[in-house]
């Protein structure tokens, strides 16, 4: 240990610096580092969470990219087939980065029961459809038998069911228009056999899900057609090169969207979160910064003594320097010790526990998520002690003007 680490460790330790003037001070600078950090790690952790578990919700209904045909509409709803004789499908294979490619079709449709009606939009799927992606929504019951033969089961989500009053097992008819529009609509009478709640009213009002052969059948189509292919890649980051790199891959007659593209107004305001997550990380940094600035002049202004001692022993401006940020580099290390465990406590309670609830309508979720990074986490607290020990550069160099002759006379 050289020469400032042990003076620093004494002015910390000693019974005299504990019940001097400067005490309060620091235990109010230690405790807004340790607040600093609980608020920073916090707001990163739900921020970059709740951004994750939304475009996973978005990606689980809809894929990362949805190639559809060019002349189809812009709805929900498959207008015109797609063969799925293409060169993409079953796989992509000169495009690094695509995790799954699925084919689907869509139709709107009216659930009538015996006492209430609900317009819902029936997805169709076949055997390449990744259900991963939608069991951790799954309530109760199973996902449908899509191996075998051509049957009636589907999954229906919680808000619907208790809409319609329909139960896990329950038959209903549904009832879809004709392409052409003319003449009776087609019925279909299917049955409950899972439930689910993905806690985003977007999808849980419209969608249920059950065998695409429905569709096939009901629009005419041969059994190599559907309504469009749902892309999965394996990072978001990359999802407008990946999409560019689909759409280059696809004939022209095929058009190829990005989730972002489709549904932007949800992407737009997840973006804010960022902005937001800036704002707080500053405002935090600063508070932090300016209460250790204080701090540290009181700390030089009730040593100014022992500054002019240290100085007539032959003491350099920067080694008495030194001694007093490293004062501060010790507390703000205690500071930034309790803002971690406190801070990293609190995230993996809600994770865990799920303690604090959002509504769905607004934040597309029931459970804050955490995301716990430890990257993040190593990069705040790095950034914390490097931007608060260069800003507290600037109070020390009051230690430049103390002159040993006029501090020594005084007792």
């Amino acid at each position: 240990m050289n020469f400032e680490h042990f003076i620093a460790k004494r002015l910390l330790t000693t019974k005299d610096h504990k019940s001097s003037i400067s005490a309060p001070i620091i235990k109010i600078a230690i405790t807004a580092i340790a607040l600093g950090m609980i608020m920073m790690i916090v707001s990163i952790a739900t921020g970059i969470g709740l951004q994750q578990k939304i475009r996973q919700k978005v990606a689980a209904f809809s894929g990362h990219i949805i190639i559809s045909n060019f002349n189809g509409n812009e709805s929900d709803v498959s207008t015109e087939p797609i063969s799925i004789h293409q060169k993409f499908y079953p796989k992509f294979k000169n495009i690094e980065g695509i995790q799954h490619v699925q084919a689907v079709a869509t139709k709107g449709g009216i659930i009538r029961t015996a006492t209430d009606f609900e317009g819902i939009i029936y997805k169709g799927v076949g055997k390449d459809f990744d259900w991963n992606n939608l069991k951790e929504y799954l309530v109760s019951g199973s996902i449908p038998n899509l191996k075998g033969q051509l049957n009636n089961e589907i999954i229906i989500s919680e808000y619907l069911a208790n809409r319609l009053n329909l139960k896990l097992g329950a038959n209903f008819n549904t009832l879809f228009m004709k392409q052409n529009g003319n003449g009776l609509p087609n019925i279909r009478q299917f049955k409950i056999v899972g439930i689910y709640n993905s806690g985003m009213q977007e999808f849980d009002s419209s969608y249920i899900l059950g065998d695409i052969r429905h569709l096939q059948r009901m629009n005419r189509w041969s059994p190599d057609q559907v309504g469009c292919f749902e892309v999965f890649i394996s990072d978001f980051t990359q999802i407008k090169q990946k999409g560019d790199e689909v759409y280059q891959e696809t004939s022209s007659v095929l058009k190829s969207q990005t989730i972002e593209e489709k549904y932007s107004y949800i992407f737009d305001w997840l973006k804010l979160f960022d902005f937001n997550i800036v704002v707080i990380l500053i405002i935090m940094i600063l508070v932090s910064t300016i209460n250790m600035v204080v701090a540290l002049l009181v700390l030089i202004l009730e040593r100014t003594q022992m500054i002019g001692i240290l100085k007539s022993m032959g003491a350099n401006n920067w080694s008495i320097r030194k001694i007093f940020l490293y004062n501060a580099y010790y507390l703000i290390l205690r500071g930034l010790f309790w803002g971690n465990f406190i801070g990293i406590g609190l995230l993996v309670i809600q994770k865990y526990f799920g303690i604090i609830k959002l509504p769905p309508e607004n934040y597309y979720v029931t459970v804050a998520p955490v995301d716990i990074n430890l990257f993040y986490i190593a990069a705040l607290n790095i950034g914390t002690v490097v931007v608060c020990l260069i800003v507290l550069l600037i109070p020390s160099y009051l230690i430049t003007k103390i002159v040993p002759a006029k501090t020594i006379r005084f007792d």
